[in-house]
């Protein structure tokens, strides 16, 4: 659990990840591997919302045979992770199983990997949000006053999540 606001030792790991070759892959692992060590989870996604398509594109995940990369849903208007995390760029918090249960329709899956609680933190540049850190983890294990820690790392992903935009809007040029 995290003592400090951040630690020079992941916040370098994030940024030496960052500046490396093979981006998005390098950045992303760096940031998972930051993540795990300040905070921790048993799942950890990226999600990457795409205005164009209406999609929230995973980008990103620790569990490729459960939640591979490339999987997509519709964006939500009507939903919670919608009202806090894209409108008001706000973490969502869910607490334990019965809030997973409300949040996810995909809530056996996420229990059945040992994950009985989360929090969506959004990727926001310029006041919009781009996407989502997501981590999940036995039921308690996030709290609120994790916030500003997981700010830091959510503020560090936002070239990474602007990258992959800009090769998702690319490639949809190109077709």
């Amino acid at each position: 659990m995290p003592a400090s606001l951040s630690s020079p030792s992941s916040l370098n790991t994030v940024a030496c990840g960052l500046a490396q070759g093979g981006q998005p892959e390098s950045g992303l692992n760096a940031l998972g591997a930051a993540l795990q060590e300040r905070i921790g989870y048993r799942l950890f996604t990226v999600l990457v919302l795409d205005w164009n398509a209406g999609l929230s594109r995973r980008c990103f995940s620790t569990q490729p045979t459960a939640y591979p990369a490339g999987g997509s849903k519709p964006i939500r208007e009507d939903s919670e992770f919608y009202a806090a995390v894209v409108l008001q760029g706000e973490p969502r918090l869910c607490m334990d199983r019965d809030d997973c249960a409300r949040a996810f329709p995909d809530h056996e899956l996420i229990a059945s990997l040992g994950c009985e609680s989360a929090v969506n933190v959004p990727v926001r540049w310029n006041g919009r949000t781009l996407g989502s850190l997501n981590l999940l983890h036995q039921a308690g294990w996030y709290r609120r006053e994790m916030y500003a820690e997981l700010a830091w790392y959510s503020a560090l992903a936002i070239p990474v999540v602007q990258d992959i935009i800009r090769t998702t809007q690319n490639n949809e040029g190109k077709s």
